[in-house]
């Protein structure tokens, strides 16, 4: 069920660190076959050509080393204009923030390993961070990537954001997005998002816009909010870990889910075959409370997990709280179904609301997602 990339991670900073050890040779060495190691000719881009043996003539080569077109994703995203674009990332650290606009539509990326630890795009703005023009960024403008555009999709990658709240003390904005992702058919292929509050931000680019996105064997951590936004959104066979907290004394923690659904959207997130774990202790995470942000008070959030393992770290007795109790939980769109684990046991029904067998036959990804069939063909 799980990918084998979704194992459990160092934290975002001893991982960056592990990762960035690993030297321009080691880096350089991943994915090459004997012959090229042995001849010294350096291959970061494994199986997936070079600038002088492209793929397509649409590739672009990312290489913090030197050996691509760019040195920095955005630089080669500032580049790529148009539509059906292909980056290729070698192995490497890439510490910056990006953003694919509107008009770069039909973009791919590529983790050149095809292991999401080896390619981190990672940054560490937070919401109350100063902007360097004063005021400060707000938790969109936290994002170290920020994709816009429709037709997105990313393999083997991982999106971070490491900005830390025991390192700022000062700053109450601790919302520190990994990436923000608002296009209408976009797909993540066995990537990882780290962050802490608001990690993945699966949202659209307007209230009407029903964007449509799906997450495969994909693993996302955090602790408030982590998973959040206003998208129609699928995580399939998804790793969902809740991280522990020194700054707190009591439960809860944190909440992994928060979606703020237009409420004329028919179609909210959807968790079918997926896994919640913990480094907290047990019962010190809500599953999820609902988001119904000042800029739509009509949302009705939705929210439907499924066939999914949810570990002790959950709080089965009351999984779901309010953010506001002007809008209680209990008025939007929150259903389970067919759940496992001892954080998914039915303790105290109404707080447990289950679909029907025959309310489940529409919880699936062809109904949410429509005529885009995103799993065909992914590696």
């Amino acid at each position: 069920m799980s990918s084998p990339h979704s194992q459990l991670p160092l934290s975002r900073r001893g991982f960056l660190l592990a990762s960035a050890g690993l030297g321009a040779g080691a880096a350089l060495a991943v994915g090459s076959p004997a012959s090229a190691q042995a001849s010294g000719r350096p291959r970061p881009f494994g199986r997936y050509g070079s600038p002088a043996a492209r793929l397509t003539p649409q590739t672009l080569y990312v290489d913090p080393h030197g050996h691509g077109d760019f040195t920095s994703v955005q630089a080669a995203v500032t580049a790529a204009t148009g539509s059906g674009r292909t980056l290729v990332l070698a192995p490497g650290v890439y510490r910056e923030t990006v953003a694919v606009d509107v008009t770069r539509t039909e973009a791919t990326w590529i983790g050149a390993s095809e292991n999401p630890r080896d390619v981190v795009i990672v940054y560490d703005n937070a919401a109350g961070t100063p902007k360097p023009g004063g005021g400060t960024y707000g938790t969109t403008g936290s994002a170290t990537t920020t994709v816009q555009a429709d037709g997105f999709t990313a393999r083997w990658i991982t999106f971070a954001n490491d900005w830390l709240r025991a390192d700022h003390p000062g700053i109450s904005g601790t919302q520190a997005v990994a990436i923000k992702v608002q296009g209408d058919r976009s797909a993540f292929h066995h990537c990882r998002f780290l962050g802490h509050q608001d990690t993945l931000y699966a949202d659209s680019t307007a209230l009407t816009a029903f964007a449509r996105q799906y997450y495969s064997h994909c693993y996302v951590e955090g602790d408030v909010d982590f998973v959040f936004g206003r998208a129609t959104a699928v995580y399939e066979n998804c790793h969902f870990r809740t991280l522990n907290r020194t700054d707190l004394t009591a439960a809860p923690y944190g909440f992994v889910f928060a979606p703020s659904t237009a409420g004329a959207n028919p179609r909210g997130y959807l968790v079918v075959r997926g896994r919640i774990s913990s480094e907290a202790p047990d019962g010190f995470y809500k599953l999820a409370r609902p988001w119904v942000p000042s800029s739509d008070t009509t949302a009705r959030p939705m929210l439907t997990v499924r066939d999914t393992w949810m570990g002790p770290g959950i709080d089965a007795t009351a999984p779901y709280t309010n953010m506001s109790d002007t809008f209680p939980w209990q008025n939007q769109r929150f259903a389970e179904y067919r759940d496992t684990g001892p954080g998914a046991r039915i303790t105290v029904p109404e707080s447990r609301p289950q679909l029907t067998p025959e309310q489940a036959k529409s919880a699936t990804r062809a109904a949410y997602l429509g005529d885009w069939t995103p799993w065909k063909g992914a590696h």
